[in-house]
């Protein structure tokens, strides 16, 4: 990334959280140690660590220890190596899951819960390429060598490991009641 890139982009993560986007290094700092939303914090931890991961080894270590620390303490385990395009909004912590060689495209919505990850056999062997301006809903799994299109909704507890064209709606099948025998045996 380029120095007026990294701005630019992390400007667009910060106006989907409604925060202003031009901010000075300072402020950028301040929102990364003590701002509310784990996502903000994410953002600005995350794409500074991609900036300076070839650029400045100092500043490259503070912001990956950085990343380390909201990684634990917010339970997201995604790699500073996934290709994340800009507008990314985290809506809540805990469970979240991308395999560090993952693309995600531009302006999409994570919730909590999902895995991105890989397939090491089968016909779609490999890690997803996630297209812009998709949603994945809480507890969604995306897996495998595949291509999901733009503006492609992934509803809550889906499992696509399949590819998706363009403006697609996934939902798992609703819910049925299989017995009445409530939870003897279990409680």
């Amino acid at each position: 990334m380029e120095k007026t890139n990294i701005k630019y982009i992390l400007g667009e993560d910060l106006k989907r959280y409604n925060l202003p986007s031009k901010l000075s290094f300072f402020k950028y700092v301040k929102y990364l140690l003590f701002h509310t939303a784990p996502g903000v914090k994410f953002s600005i931890a995350y794409r500074n660590c991609q900036h300076y991961r070839g650029n400045n080894k100092l500043m490259f270590y503070f912001f990956f220890l950085c990343l380390r620390r909201i990684k634990y303490k917010y339970g997201f385990d995604i790699s500073y190596r996934a290709v994340i395009g800009e507008g990314l909004y985290i809506g809540h912590f805990g469970g979240v899951v991308i395999h560090g060689d993952a693309v995600i495209g531009n302006y999409c919505n994570i919730s909590q819960g999902i895995t991105i990850g890989v397939l090491n056999r089968g016909k779609n062997k490999g890690v997803p390429k996630i297209g812009s301006k998709v949603f994945i809903g809480p507890n969604a799994v995306i897996v495998g060598g595949i291509i999901i299109g733009d503006n492609v909704l992934v509803g809550a507890n889906s499992l696509v490991n399949f590819n998706l064209e363009a403006n697609a709606v996934v939902a798992p099948t609703l819910s049925k009641i299989i017995s009445y025998r409530g939870t003897k045996d279990y409680v």
